[in-house]
């Protein structure tokens, strides 16, 4: 498959050939594997501490004659510590067990569990492969809800990569089209429910992929634009080609990233 490259006045200077990584099918439940494997990686074990309402004593004999026993006083068997005693009498609350006041959890979650989703590194490879067929590919683009100009896919020239200023690259893409995509992108919602409590207020939408072929001032220029991400084609994952395991970002890559996928056999 052969796709235009489109220079800064959004003329086509030529057609560049894809490489065989564009050519694979899109499997679904592969993105979504290696997606979730790369998010479960960034998870943060928690848990209760093992000594949780364990550091103290409240062992109750129930035997007839010993001392500090609850026989024959009408008091059920729950474990109980001592708050004072009177003569042979002594003053308990319930401890230890889980339906008692300060008593330890049930079932605590421990932070000994292993969060991490292992996924074959082949299967990563095939995931990003599909994920990367999904960005040419026009219906499932707009099916994932992104404006894209008319003449979608095309590849972008090298010297895009050398715009220093944010408001070069925000002029840049609605030069090529972009004008929608961008306004829907810096759309911000309130998120529903509790999660608007805990540090995640806001709902963005994903915009534009960019993939240069090495580091440039691109990556520093255009982190300022709303929905828009810049990244090397090395540093390439699966999340970014298909956020929240659905592919079809819109995408963008330069004539140098594509070169060197070519060259350097990527992702193969």
């Amino acid at each position: 498959m052969k796709l235009a490259v489109i220079a800064k006045g959004g003329q086509s200077k030529k057609e560049l050939t894809l490489p065989k990584q564009f050519n694979e099918k899109v499997r679904i439940d592969i993105i979504k594997r290696a997606v979730e494997s790369e998010q479960s990686s960034r998870r943060q074990p928690y848990g209760a501490s093992p000594l949780a309402g364990l550091k103290h004593t409240s062992y109750v004999s129930k035997r007839r004659h010993d001392y500090k026993t609850t026989y024959g006083i009408g008091q059920s068997r729950t474990p109980r510590k001592v708050m004072s005693r009177s003569g042979s009498r002594m003053n308990w609350v319930g401890a230890t067990v889980p339906q008692t006041v300060g008593g330890r959890r049930a079932h605590p979650p421990k932070a000994q569990k292993i969060w991490a989703k292992r996924i074959n590194q082949k299967e990563k490879m095939l995931a990003i492969r599909s994920a990367m067929s999904a960005t040419i590919i026009k219906d499932i683009v707009k099916e994932r809800g992104h404006k894209v100009p008319d003449a979608y896919p095309f590849i972008i020239d090298n010297e895009f990569q050398g715009l220093a200023r944010t408001k070069d690259v925000a002029s840049f893409l609605s030069s090529l089209g972009f004008d929608a995509e961008l306004e829907r992108s810096s759309e911000k919602k309130v998120r529903a429910g509790r999660g608007k409590m805990r540090g995640r207020r806001y709902k963005k939408k994903k915009g534009p992929l960019i993939v240069s072929g090495s580091d440039c001032a691109l990556i520093k220029a255009a982190r300022n634009v709303p929905g828009v991400d810049v990244v090397k084609v090395e540093d390439l994952t699966v999340e970014l080609l298909a956020p929240g395991t659905m592919p079809g970002r819109v995408t963008l890559w330069t004539e140098e990233a594509i070169i060197r996928i070519q060259k350097e056999n990527m992702f193969a």
